[in-house]
């Protein structure tokens, strides 16, 4: 008999937005279902999911996520000026939704998959021109990445993640960048979206 596959029990937060391994999201929180979730991650330690909304709203009535999103740890936690707490969370290992429930509190759990992480590979000569235009865009909206290692500015993964948060992609095309399990072809997809935004 084959053995079966291991899932993970994971609350999930439907977002109007795509997390990639690595990135940076903060996020505001004040419903019940997701203070809880906050507390339940920092008493144990353990992530939740962020998934793009499929349909429905962020807040309200549970909304219908993606089936690959990816793990939400937190990072810091502070209080905004508008009295509500506020998290950054880090993104870190991708996964599958094999099934989604919703809790009598509207949280969402899932039974996911965890995916490995993605091969390493350098940035090959005819797509060098992606991780300078990624430095232009991080010099002007992301300065938590202005001091991060030149290395990696030579890896395929890190810089196509990182273009696919900053360039303005339709959120369907953002779930497709998380989605693609090579981190070669990711790139050579963002270089031919790139056209797109010059003529803009």
């Amino acid at each position: 008999m084959a053995a079966q596959t291991p899932y993970l029990d994971l609350p999930l937060f439907p977002l109007g937005t795509v997390l990639y391994p690595g990135g940076q999201l903060p996020l505001r929180i004040f419903e019940p279902r997701y203070l809880d979730m906050v507390r339940e991650c920092a008493r144990t330690g353990s992530s939740f999911g962020v998934c793009l909304i499929l349909e429905g709203e962020e807040a309200g009535a549970p909304a219908t996520p993606a089936a690959v999103g990816t793990l939400a740890r937190i990072i810091d936690f502070h209080n905004r000026e508008d009295g509500l707490l506020g998290i950054l969370t880090e993104g870190t290992q991708r996964f599958r939704v094999a099934r989604a429930r919703v809790r009598s509190d509207g949280l969402v759990r899932g039974d996911v998959e965890l995916w490995p992480a993605e091969p390493s590979h350098e940035v090959p000569v005819e797509l060098a021109l992606l991780p300078s235009i990624l430095e232009r865009l991080i010099d002007s909206m992301a300065p938590h990445w202005r001091n991060a290692p030149r290395q990696l500015y030579d890896d395929a993964g890190w810089v196509g993640f990182r273009l696919a948060e900053l360039l303005p992609l339709h959120d369907q095309e953002r779930q497709r960048m998380l989605e693609i399990t090579d981190p070669l072809r990711r790139l050579a997809e963002l270089r031919d979206i790139l056209p797109r935004f010059q003529r803009a």
